[in-house]
Formats: structure tokens, sequence, C-alpha cells
């Protein structure tokens, strides 16, 4: 039997249309992955598991709130793995967003905005693959982020002067701002 989140998944990215190419071939390629995984969404899944991630612009859409994250060492968006208690991958995302950002009331789109499949070793310590379904929410006004546990350090970004070493986040927040 396929699981909630796993048939939300699915009918999510079924019925998402990406703006081109490249995302519609990972479009694909997680559709197919889905199809041939019943654990597709599950972190046990050492093939590789759905994650969900969101990108958090503030109220003006002036600035990005990125968490240094502090497995990878880098900057990235909100987002993580996906929960046996989660039921669609837009729950997961506000989710973890909510959770590391500490702010309440994020209005998240329950539309994808972008994909991206890579490697990690993540919590099974053993190389593995996030496929990352990827959303956009916008924080309250005045929004006070609070960092968790998880990041070493939390904090609002102008999207136009992204902390060194983000090269790979100007696609997903392109997308975020066009959203």
């Amino acid at each position: 039997m396929v699981s909630a989140l796993h048939a939300d998944a699915t009918a999510t990215l079924e019925a998402w249309k990406p703006s081109d190419a490249a995302q519609e071939s990972l479009r694909q390629s997680y559709l197919g992955f889905l199809a041939a995984r019943r654990d597709a969404c599950d972190r046990s899944c050492v093939a590789g598991h759905l994650t969900a991630s969101t990108v958090v612009l503030d109220a003006k859409g002036e600035h990005v709130l990125l968490t240094l994250h502090p497995r990878v060492g880098r900057w990235l968006q909100l987002g993580g793995h996906c929960e046996p208690e989660d039921t669609s991958l837009v729950e997961a995302a506000l989710r973890e967003a909510t959770e590391e950002s500490g702010i309440a009331g994020l209005s998240l789109d329950p539309e994808p905005v972008h994909l991206d499949v890579h490697p990690v070793t993540c919590s099974l310590g053993v190389p593995t693959r996030h496929f990352d379904v990827r959303f956009v929410a916008r924080a309250p006004e005045g929004a006070e982020p609070v960092a968790s546990d998880e990041s070493e350090d939390l904090r609002w970004w102008p999207v136009h002067e992204l902390p060194p070493r983000t090269e790979d986040l100007t696609e997903l927040i392109a997308a975020a701002l066009d959203r």
C-alpha cells in the first residue's frame, strides 16, 4: 500500500507544469522514481528519497532567509526530510520551514517552484540522493527568525546579495521571485 505522502507527492508532481525543459526532465525522473519505489518518501530509502524545502522570502520579497547548515557548511534554503506523520509535501515543507525559522504564520504557495537532485550523506550515514521538491513562502511583516539547533546561523539576505558559495541557489531564488 502506498502512503498518503507518496500519493500526494505523485499527484503534486503530475499536476505541476515546470517553466523549462530541465525542470520538466527532473519532474519526469521524480515521477519514475515514485512509480518504482513505494518507499521513495521515506528517509530509510537508501537509493534516495524525496525531501521538501522552502525558499522563505520576507513580506516585501526583498530578502531571503537562509540557514548555515552544520553538516554541509554552506548557506541553504530551509527544509529537510519528510516525516512519517507528514501526509503531503506542502505539509512537510511548511513544517520544516517553521521548525527551522521559528517563524509562525508563514504563507506557503502549495505549487512547487523548483526541483533539485543532489548527492548527500544524510542521517543514514551512507551516500544517497535527495530528490528535493522546493516551495516558496512569505513571512509575515516584521518576522524575526529564531535559529533552531539544526542551524549554525540563520539570517535574512538581500535577494540580490547572497553570501559566498550560494551560486547554486540563484536559479531557485529567481524562480521564487517570479512566483
